[in-house]
């Protein structure tokens, strides 16, 4: 799971023409959901965004405040767009969870934030809508935040990263041909063997 959490000085979702949620100072959260995410994810996600100290204190102290300790809203907008996986320069999201799974995982992540804080400062947009997001960023402060992540399945890696890699391996295990002929001992009496005299041709070879 990954969020996008912004502190706003007031954000709002319209939809239609129609704006449907509003928020003062606080948080705009967009919310990302992967194919793999549990309740783990999304429980730890909740802590992560209402524990985030991104607001001053009464002294004016620079991240010493939750969301929570202020008491100021949060808006989270759900954006599969955020579980993009780049295949040249198209986008796919083959890895963010399906519509209709999705959205009944979105609303238990709205009542789990709910829960742990006051629902009535918990806002959201319209799920699977075509909406317009207002952010009015202050700072700007932006964090990304990532649910804990096992290590990457070597068959997510692009074609690419693969090819990439057989690259490497072979350059630490196969010496060049060149490099065998640089290393080979020459012979006295070969007169291909050069002592880098003026027409030695072995310096001009690819390395």
């Amino acid at each position: 799971m990954k969020a996008v959490v912004q502190r706003v000085a007031q954000a709002s979702v319209t939809v239609g023409g129609e704006q449907i949620s509003s928020i003062g100072r606080g948080l705009c959260v967009l919310l990302g959901i992967s194919l793999e995410d549990t309740q783990r994810e999304l429980e730890h996600m909740v802590r992560k965004i209402l524990n985030l100290r991104v607001f001053e204190d009464e002294s004016g102290k620079h991240w010493s405040k939750s969301v929570m300790d202020k008491q100021y809203e949060v808006l989270c907008v759900s954006q599969f767009t955020l579980q993009c996986i780049l295949k040249g320069n198209k986008p796919d999201y083959h890895m963010a969870m399906p519509t209709e799974q999705a959205e009944c995982f979105y609303n238990n992540f709205l009542e789990q934030l709910r829960k742990a804080y006051k629902p009535e400062l918990i806002k959201d947009g319209k799920f699977g809508a075509y909406m317009q997001v207002h952010i009015q960023n202050d700072g700007p402060v932006t964090i990304e935040l990532e649910s804990p992540a096992a290590t990457v399945d070597p068959k997510q890696l692009t074609k690419l990263e693969k090819q990439q890699q057989r690259k490497e391996k072979t350059r630490t295990k196969v010496p060049s041909e060149s490099s065998r002929e640089r290393n080979a001992p020459r012979n006295k009496d070969d007169p291909s063997a050069s002592s880098g005299a003026e027409g030695d041709v072995s310096s001009e070879r690819e390395p």
